[in-house]
């Protein structure tokens, strides 16, 4: 599981990756949706390196450089460009783009990339999308984000070309801003019970390609 998270305080970004880290989630996306992003990787990076901290939000080839310099150890966009995997390359960081439609998928699988990331998922599909991705792209492997929940975070996890998922409901944004770091760790720690019940075990330590 990797949270989806939004920071306007880089103050924030420590206790908030103690907190998900003491319920058991160690993999933290944090976006460049606000001008403390950048920041925000940068003291968890820096203090935290049991976290796995990486970008999300990365739409600009000049971003790449800059979470890669911050700290970052992979990067999410929520779309396909070709700019953006040159980049990635250049800086050497893990980099997971956003696809939608086969064609997108076909297009950054011809660029080297077996790990994407789908968004928004839900409008994309769902389980149903990611079911029918599963026969012509065998060898990729996916993240969906965008309407994933606490409700059914279990059921994307169960697909075979799913190695992990993302979604806000581990780190909601009212929770953020009233510093209940107790409820983020008490989210994190449920979602996390719930992967250890599972049969088949999140895989995000196998680490998807540099590209």
């Amino acid at each position: 599981m990797i949270p989806v998270i939004v920071l306007h305080d880089a103050d924030d970004a420590v206790p908030l990756a103690r907190a998900l880290l003491a319920g058991g989630v160690r993999a933290l996306e944090i976006t460049l949706r606000s001008d403390a992003g950048l920041e925000s990787i940068r003291r968890v990076a820096g203090e935290m390196p049991e976290a796995l901290v990486g970008a999300g939000t990365v739409t600009r080839p000049d971003e790449m450089q800059a979470v890669k310099a911050a700290g970052a150890r992979f990067a999410f966009s929520p779309g396909w460009s070709p700019a953006l995997s040159d980049a990635a390359r250049q800086q050497d960081i893990v980099f997971l783009p956003g696809v939608m439609t086969p064609s997108e998928v076909m297009a950054a699988a011809n660029r080297g990339h077996r790990a994407m990331k789908l968004f928004p998922a839900a409008v994309a599909g769902g389980i149903a999308m990611l079911r029918a991705l599963a026969g012509p792209f065998a060898g990729v492997r996916f993240c969906p984000t965008g309407g994933v929940d606490a409700g059914n975070f279990g059921q994307y996890l169960a697909l075979p070309n799913v190695f992990a998922v993302g979604g806000s409901w581990l780190a909601p944004e009212d929770a953020v801003r009233a510093r209940d770091w107790e409820r983020i760790s008490a989210l994190a720690a449920k979602a996390s019970a719930e992967v250890a019940r599972s049969a088949r075990p999140a895989s995000f330590s196998r680490r998807p390609d540099r590209s």
